[in-house]
């Protein structure tokens, strides 16, 4: 069964860092494109970062230059470096995965992670 497994939130003052990760159970890991996405109360859930392979990456406009997406397909993992956080970072982040559109919109998503809590305090 297929299964993404995110850990690595938590809380954190503002200019401070996280780094989440996400693991994959997911067969012909290395052919998904993987993303983040995350959902603050009251808020759709929006799109963060997805990777394909190195170096085609994508960015949201409110995180480029701060948080920084890879992956490690002889781990099936994905990890999602956030620095310079701030308290408008806060939300539950997803880790996503989608074999044909690209992992940047959330409608076309195959398999989401059960999400994990950043909480930035400023």
């Amino acid at each position: 069964q297929e299964q993404l497994v995110e850990s690595g939130g938590g809380s954190v003052q503002a200019v401070g860092s996280l780094r989440l990760t996400c693991t994959a159970s997911i067969q012909y890991f290395s052919s998904y494109a993987l993303g983040w996405f995350r959902q603050a109360p009251g808020k759709e859930r929006e799109f963060v970062a997805a990777i394909v392979w190195s170096p085609r990456l994508s960015y949201a406009d409110s995180v480029k230059g701060r948080f920084t997406i890879s992956r490690d397909n002889a781990k099936n993992t994905v990890y999602l470096q956030m620095d310079n956080l701030k308290p408008e970072d806060t939300a539950v982040y997803y880790c996503a995965a989608d074999e044909t559109h690209g992992a940047r919109r959330a409608t076309m998503i195959e398999y989401w992670g059960q999400g994990t809590q950043v909480t930035v305090s400023s």
